[in-house]
């Protein structure tokens, strides 16, 4: 039996449907990211999980026990939102033991238990801190421990790290996961950044106007998009109408599908065996770390990326032919 199952989960306000006929299996130990636009409907989700908003209709049930009617205090399900919340005039170790305090746990367990998630979250050396005396990184660390320490059946993350500047968001990412497989715990991240969610995910949820779009490994969503909404959200998809495409290549291509998607970086220079051309002129190039993104321009407008390398990259304003395999041109639905 699957550790959390939702089932026909739907949300309502007024005339306002916020989720529609939500359908999720998590097992236990998985890392389970929801990603999708604002407004998509991510946040409610975990909101109805935690028992903080109750769902219109459908069911949720945490190792086989159906959650409705069950108090939030109850549910054992631990929250991490965005801001920190930690109790300014409570030191870095009285934040993390004040749950443990309200379960009324002995102290010789609170101590332990409090030591023992300090080491995981490296957060030692801070236990006698005061929240001001941190960084904005340290802090989310405080507020991931005060929720670990209690050992909760799931983790709700509720878009926790994107307060933070970019190098911190990237360390604590790689944190957060590293956490998540030490411990074993059930994890389940709303996110809108497709990085973040690609980083740290086993699954992934792809969320749009309160549905499912698709879902799956962050390999198969990337590599297979469903429709022309996961290409463009997923990634940086070339997407062409079948008849630009067709004109571009010279050459019918198979089934009934109306657009395909081609992924930037399946774009290149050099021919291979059985390679579709696409002809265009070189007009931009941007480049981001050790990335280069060039944009051509012939029937339509694409895109193609390469690892920044000395004497390689495209010159702006030549023309080029450039190179992609059958494979790589996907059908969308």
């Amino acid at each position: 039996m699957s550790y959390i199952v939702i089932e026909g989960l739907h949300k309502k306000y007024e005339k306002t449907t916020v989720l529609s006929n939500i359908d999720m299996t998590i097992e236990k130990g998985q890392f389970i990211t929801l990603l999708g636009p604002s407004g998509c409907g991510k946040s409610t989700i975990l909101r109805i999980i935690a028992g903080l908003t109750d769902a219109t209709a459908g069911k949720i049930q945490i190792e086989g026990k159906n959650m409705g009617g069950i108090q939030p205090k109850e549910r054992q399900v631990g929250m991490v939102f965005q801001s920190y919340a930690l109790f300014p005039n409570m030191t870095v170790k009285e934040n993390i033991a004040f749950g443990l305090r309200m379960h009324k746990i002995n102290n010789a367990e609170v101590e332990h238990r409090v030591q023992e998630i300090l080491a995981i979250v490296h957060l030692t050396e801070k236990a006698n801190a005061f929240p001001k005396e941190l960084s904005g990184g340290q802090q989310q660390r405080v507020a991931l421990a005060r929720a670990l320490v209690v050992r909760p059946k799931v983790l709700l993350l509720d878009e926790p790290l994107s307060a933070l500047d970019a190098q911190i968001r990237k360390k604590l990412q790689s944190d957060l996961r590293a956490i998540q497989r030490q411990l074993g715990m059930t994890m389940i991240l709303v996110t809108h950044d497709q990085d973040e969610a690609m980083a740290v995910s086993d699954k992934i949820f792809v969320m749009s106007n309160g549905e499912i779009a698709q879902s799956g490994t962050p390999t198969e969503i990337y590599m297979n998009p469903k429709s022309e909404f996961i290409a463009n959200f997923i990634g940086h998809y070339n997407v062409f109408p079948r008849q630009v495409l067709e004109t571009m290549i010279g050459l019918k291509l198979p089934g009934d599908s109306g657009k395909f998607a081609i992924r930037p970086e399946a774009i290149h220079v050099e021919k291979k065996d059985g390679d579709l051309c696409l002809l265009g002129v070189a007009t931009q190039s941007l480049m981001s770390g050790n990335i280069v993104r060039t944009t051509l321009e012939g029937n339509c407008v694409f895109t193609m990326e390469q690892l920044h390398q000395r004497g390689q990259m495209l010159e702006l304003g030549r023309n080029y032919a450039c190179y992609v395999a059958k494979e790589d041109v996907i059908a969308l639905s």
